[in-house]
């Protein structure tokens, strides 16, 4: 899937977690048990309806796994994510580094003023709708580039066949 297929995608989910969260007052405990819900349902029924119709399936879901390298491999990305927000709030809190203390202080309370005004799940939307954005941007302008390279080296071609 291209880039401009994941902003679309992360789009779409993101939207639907908004409009679970927001719209209808939710909190993010009750969406994933409503998704849980649905698969669960959803394997159940598919479940039974294989078995009416003898359809075999190729892959029994309940032998999928993950390798240890992979779990490990995403543990340890959690931790050096907590680990270096936790140093970068530690070396702040410390006020060795006045800079990044201002900073920090500036940030926490932008956001608490912030979050008095919206509430914190539209923030998250916006952040995501942004994100998403900047990532199709980003596609269109590699489509355009490729698009431009394409007509000029066809450019190219024309004018070296017609000096010939």
């Amino acid at each position: 899937m291209g880039e401009m297929g994941k902003a679309i995608g992360l789009l779409i989910s993101g939207t639907l977690v908004y409009h679970h969260c927001a719209n209808r007052n939710a909190t993010l405990l009750s969406l994933f048990s409503d998704v849980l819900i649905v698969l669960l349902s959803s394997l159940a029924i598919l479940g039974l309806l294989f078995r009416q119709l003898n359809v075999s399936v190729p892959v029994d879901p309940l032998e999928w796994q993950i390798s240890q390298e992979t779990a490990t491999n995403i543990v340890a990305r959690l931790a050096n994510t907590v680990g270096a927000a936790e140093s970068v709030l530690r070396v702040a809190a410390t006020g060795h580094d006045k800079r990044l203390f201002l900073r920090v202080v500036v940030c926490l309370y932008f956001l608490a003023a912030l979050g008095r005004i919206i509430s914190g799940v539209t923030i998250a939307y916006a952040g995501l709708c942004l994100f998403c954005l900047s990532m199709l941007f980003q596609s269109s302008r590699s489509i355009g580039n490729s698009v431009l390279n394409r007509s000029n080296g066809e450019m190219l071609e024309r004018e070296t066949f017609s000096e010939f």
